[in-house]
């Protein structure tokens, strides 16, 4: 199977995924074997929902609605025409997947089966039944890619380099337990918004959906802001206000009240406005529905500290550092934005 035909099968995926973009799905014409898989993807979604909460219709919806934008011909051809694919013996990848956020694992695999590699996953015990029903797709669609794909239930079993994703902790087992095979092991990260004061409440307002999409469990969420000394906190929150109803979802507002508890039982400081609070700290990974914040003096300082802390940044969102993604986008990532900026179609590339 060449990379046209798996191209072609990519983009079949995606145009299934789009039915599914929004809360309640519906059918669209011309879509290959839909009346085989639709109604067991909605059983999915339901299944995956009741096992993991966090992973409420609208959640699921915004995730296919990003992955059905992304898995068109064009984008995918454009994707791989930055590379020299030259062909290469298949190889077994082991793919090592988290469960923060709705199939966080998918890019990794994509990869790995657009260049005609096998795959042997590790899922995530909380996402456990989208991934495995859209590869039955996927094989329907183009029978070549039977087999391609096997889902362990316990350890990896005859990879020859391996992709793995979890906590700090989880990193240190899977840098030992891995370190005879080329590997990508990923830590926790979190992302950042600097502020300066003179954002508009439209930019505010996206800022928001970069805080409070997927609850602020994934490393593109924002956890952290850094404002100028002096800051007005007031512009701020009036910015993410249309975002209150967040505190309806039992799941958030009783991390809301917990951590609430805790700082307060703590003698900390805390900003709140009912559904967010705000506490100065330099850490990076803020618990749910709470955001840290730093106060910087002026750019240079700040840019040298960002600088420092790369390890610990997965995404900058704002408008003012040439690095930084434009508010609202920290959640849609692109083909070429690649988990912790390590390319792995260039690591794939590299297998000999």
């Amino acid at each position: 199977m060449d990379i046209h035909r798996r191209i072609e099968a990519l983009d079949h995926l995606g145009r299934f995924l789009k039915q599914f973009s929004q809360p309640e799905p519906s059918m669209l014409d011309d879509i290959p074997h839909n009346e085989l898989f639709f109604e067991g993807f909605k059983h999915q979604i339901k299944l995956a929902g009741e096992h993991n909460p966090w992973f409420n219709p609208s959640q699921l919806a915004f995730t296919f609605e990003g992955w059905s934008d992304l898995l068109t011909t064009s984008k995918l051809k454009k994707w791989m025409a930055a590379y020299l694919l030259e062909n290469q013996s298949p190889k077994t990848i082991g793919l090592v997947m988290a469960g923060n956020i709705p199939m966080v694992g998918f890019h990794d695999l994509l990869s790995v089966l657009i260049l005609g590699h096998k795959a042997s996953v590790k899922m995530s015990s909380n996402d456990k039944h989208l991934i495995p029903y859209l590869i039955k797709y996927l094989e329907t669609v183009e029978p070549s890619f039977k087999n391609k794909v096997n889902f362990d239930t316990q350890n990896l079993k005859n990879y020859d380099a391996v992709i793995a994703t979890g906590s700090d902790n989880t990193a240190r087992y899977f840098e030992y337990y891995f370190k005879g095979k080329p590997h990508i092991i990923r830590k926790n990260r979190n992302s950042v918004a600097v502020l300066t004061g003179q954002e508009s409440k439209e930019e505010l307002q996206a800022l928001g959906e970069d805080i409070f999409r997927y609850y602020g469990l994934g490393c593109r969420s924002v956890s952290k802001l850094f404002v100028p000394v002096g800051y007005d906190f007031d512009q701020f929150f009036q910015g993410i206000y249309p975002f209150r109803d967040i505190i309806d979802e039992i799941r958030y507002a009783n991390n809301y009240d917990y951590n609430k508890a805790v700082y307060l039982m703590s003698l900390f400081k805390i900003r709140e406005n009912g559904f967010l609070m705000l506490k100065e700290d330099e850490g990076y990974a803020s618990p749910i529905a709470t955001l840290f914040y730093e106060h910087y003096s002026d750019a240079d300082t700040l840019q040298k500290k960002l600088e420092a802390d790369k390890e610990k940044i997965q995404c900058i969102v704002g408008n003012t550092l040439e690095e930084a993604i434009p508010f609202g986008m920290s959640q849609r990532p692109g083909l070429k934005d690649y988990a912790d900026g390590v390319d792995v179609i260039r690591f794939l590339l590299s297998l000999a």
